[in-house]
């Protein structure tokens, strides 16, 4: 797991959803297109599901979460967070980022290589 702050000074982390929830975990945010297994809505104790800002599905299979394609995947799903309907869901990100706390989630078994790590890094202001 691994952290970051944003300008206003609020932490940005990534987590597995498969982990317990947290206190000081904020607002969490579930970044997936796919509901995970196993997991119920009350134990993924969500602020928000944000599907919409997860990469395509085209883009995901492709990936495959290869480690070695991760800074290919990291550029193409940037390039893909400029389209209209995934900014909008970015920017209510940004929004709730600049609110407090927010820990993204993901069922990727290595969430350093997620797009919840890339998203991480948008939101901080560092990617």
């Amino acid at each position: 797991m691994t952290a970051t702050t944003n300008d206003s000074g609020f932490r940005v982390r990534v987590r597995r959803i498969y982990d317990e929830p947290e206190p000081d975990d904020g607002a969490r945010v579930l970044v997936d297109r796919l509901w995970p297994r196993g997991v119920s809505k009350e134990r993924a104790a969500l602020h928000e599901w944000c599907k919409d800002v997860a990469p395509s599905t085209e883009l995901r299979q492709w990936y495959a979460h290869d480690p070695e394609k991760f800074p290919e995947f990291a550029q193409r799903y940037r390039a893909e967070l400029t389209d209209p309907g995934q900014a909008e869901v970015l920017a209510g990100l940004r929004a709730l980022v600049q609110q407090g706390p927010v820990t993204l989630l993901t069922a990727a078994k290595r969430s350093d290589i997620s797009e919840a790590t890339v998203l991480q890094q948008v939101l901080s202001g560092s990617g």
